[in-house]
């Protein structure tokens, strides 16, 4: 696993988590990180954002289910709107959590050379399969924009179950 870039220490550390549309899965898991983040005390040296790699949703505000889904865990849900990531954003990230496979080999495919680290956002999952064993398929973050109110609930616990994990990571690569 490559470290990340090497930057300022006074500039922040970046992390973007993505999907498809940035309404629903890159949202709930940019809220949930930001959340912990803060909680471990490094809210000044961390930076989260999340995007799409469509630009079918741009604009719009976070699908109501997953913001629903955040306020009911007890998460603050920002006002924001979809963006679709950039090569450029690609280039000013120190970390970017694909929510799926299929996220993974657009965002490695669209990132320039010295581009930030892209990983599996289940990659971080302590009890989720390791990518030794599995293909990057089987750490997809389900996808809950078809289903009801406990397709969302399953992609929050997804989110959860990888983000202590995430903020550890973030945290040796600050030191």
């Amino acid at each position: 696993m490559p470290d990340a870039p090497l930057r300022h220490p006074s500039t922040p550390y970046r992390v973007m988590t993505v999907c498809t549309g940035n309404i629903c899965r890159s949202p709930i898991a940019e809220v949930v990180l930001r959340d912990r983040f803060e909680a471990a005390g490094l809210g000044d040296a961390v930076e989260v954002d999340s995007g799409g790699t469509s630009s079918e949703e741009l604009g719009n505000p976070i699908d109501p289910r997953a913001a629903r889904v955040l306020r009911e865990a007890g998460y603050a849900v920002p006002d924001r709107t979809a963006h679709q990531v950039t090569r450029a954003d690609l280039a000013d990230r120190d970390l970017v959590l694909a929510m799926t496979a299929q996220h993974a080999r657009r965002l490695r495919t669209l990132a320039p050379e010295d581009a930030a680290d892209v990983r599996m956002y289940r990659s971080f999952d302590p009890a989720a399969p390791s990518l030794e064993t599995v293909s990057e398929a089987e750490l997809d973050v389900e996808d809950p924009w078809y289903g009801g109110h406990d397709d969302f609930l399953a992609t929050l616990e997804q989110v959860e179950a990888a983000a202590d994990a995430i903020v550890e990571h973030v945290r040796r690569a600050l030191r």
